[in-house]
């Protein structure tokens, strides 16, 4: 294997760890770096099947945590509205947009590391508001995962029920972008699917080793280890705006 693709296979062990952990991270870690010698078009539909993949397994092993009311009321709209922002990508596309997603990012990270955090819920109708406004921003720029996770602080949730919850939400975007991926860049995938077998393996077992560690980790400590991911997802995103 070339030292490349050994390195995204080491990339996609830990990705899938992360996500374990914080309910994103698959997409945030691989795309970037798979983009580099395919292409973002062609990387955003490969991580495609490992993300499924790991999601899947992580949603199968979280499956007693998820909050049915919180998936209805916010999970469900932001699946929605990711659906729909993923759709007007197609014929809006700005760095600018990446710009705001980290700059938003990072603020909720600051916020909730601040204390500031606390004071904000999102009651009542404010739920389905909310989800649909961070799907619909979380698919233009094409990375959900972080705003969700962000959000759902907002619910007072446990480590193991937030977790469980963003990543319900999540398999609903993916059942629904998967076989569009798989008709629109099947000939492209099946020349790399070696590789695309070696990445489905390494989130698989990245996200083996995570999720026993989520469930030993306090919930104050869970949520500033968020809240540092998401900082750290919203500079990664302004870093490489416009690449």
């Amino acid at each position: 294997m070339p030292a490349y693709e050994a390195l995204l296979v080491a990339l996609s062990v830990l990705a899938g760890g992360v996500a374990a952990l914080s309910g994103f991270g698959i997409g945030s870690l691989l795309t970037p770096a798979l983009a580099v010698s395919i292409g973002t078009k062609l990387a955003v539909a490969a991580v495609a099947v490992p993300h499924v993949a790991a999601t899947a397994l992580r949603l199968w092993m979280l499956r007693a945590a998820i909050s049915r009311e919180v998936l209805l009321r916010f999970g469900l709209p932001s699946a929605l509205g990711g659906l729909l922002g993923a759709l007007i990508q197609a014929f809006l596309s700005s760095p600018s947009l990446s710009a705001v997603l980290g700059l938003l990012l990072i603020f909720a990270g600051f916020s909730e590391l601040s204390g500031l955090a606390e004071r904000l819920r999102f009651p009542g109708r404010w739920a389905i508001v909310a989800g649909v406004l961070s799907g619909l921003f979380g698919g233009l720029v094409g990375n959900q995962g972080g705003i969700r996770s962000a959000a759902l602080l907002r619910f007072g949730l446990s480590r193991e029920t937030l977790v469980a919850t963003a990543t319900a939400s999540a398999l609903l975007v993916d059942a629904a972008r998967l076989p569009v991926y798989l008709v629109s860049s099947a000939a492209h995938l099946v020349t790399i699917w070696p590789l695309l077998v070696a990445l489905t393996a390494g989130v698989l077992v990245g996200t083996l080793i995570g999720a026993p560690v989520l469930r030993r980790i306090p919930d104050a400590v869970f949520r500033r280890l968020l809240a540092v991911l998401l900082i750290v997802l919203g500079i990664g995103l302004i870093a490489t705006m416009g690449r």
